[in-house]
């Protein structure tokens, strides 16, 4: 099955006193995720890349129409992951992912995309087609901390992400205890915004977004910026 999803995303930097806020606001007007618990719940990928990095420089550059494959796990014990092609183009956000099992995603890290070939769904050929042609390798692993709320009407989505941390040398998507840098500091939380066409009246309200600092970096740009500036000290 594939999960087709288009929307606009919007994210915000903001501190742990105006998370707590924004919070107490959302619980009135939204559903929290089911999968929240009380500190919300873990979120790892693993992005690929070409061998020239193109998919960094051209998100770096602010290249209009962009792409990024990753693949995403939300439980490290867990069977199964899903494959990501998520695209930009005007200021919009296209979403297809591909649930796959874990031993072809193990595959798929080790660099061996033949299995894509076989499948029926479309996205696994044009995924294929696109990691074979231009060289696509693992480059880095994120994983951060997620607590979210959602609303059906829009497709719509509040993330609170926090405690960034990643590696370029670790791949081991399902390892239970994985080796990872911190990548920020402890007190910086993503806010994200998701929604299609428009966003509801009153979580706009809720959220009063304006007031906060709105950022364009993508998680994996700033894992390999933070992770480069590391490996040059």
């Amino acid at each position: 099955m594939i999960l087709d999803v288009n929307r606009v995303e919007k994210k915000y930097l903001i501190d742990p006193v105006e998370t707590q806020m924004l919070k107490q606001r959302l619980r009135t007007y939204m559903k929290e995720d089911a999968y929240n618990g009380v500190n919300g719940y873990l979120v790892r990928s693993v992005y690929f890349d070409t061998l020239y990095d193109k998919d960094y420089y051209e998100k770096e550059d602010g290249v209009d129409e962009r792409k990024k494959i990753r693949l995403r796990v939300y439980d490290p014990k867990g069977d199964f992951a899903k494959l990501e092609l998520k695209e930009k183009s005007n200021g919009a956000q296209r979403k297809r992912s591909l649930l796959i099992g874990k031993d072809e995603a193990k595959l798929l890290l080790k660099g061996d995309y033949r299995s894509l070939k076989e499948k029926k769904e479309p996205l696994a050929g044009q995924i294929y087609t696109m990691m074979q042609m231009d060289l696509y390798r693992p480059k880095c692993m994120v994983e951060y901390d997620r607590f979210a709320f959602f609303v059906p009407e829009n497709d719509t989505r509040v993330t609170f992400d926090s405690k960034l941390r990643g590696s370029e040398s670790n791949f081991d998507l399902f390892s239970k205890d994985a080796m990872l840098y911190p990548l920020i500091h402890p007190t910086e939380i993503t806010l994200e915004v998701k929604y299609n066409a428009f966003l509801l009246s009153n979580i706009k309200k809720a959220l009063s977004y304006k007031m906060y600092t709105q950022i364009s970096s993508s998680k994996y740009v700033k894992s390999r910026m933070m992770l480069r500036q590391r490996g040059g000290q």
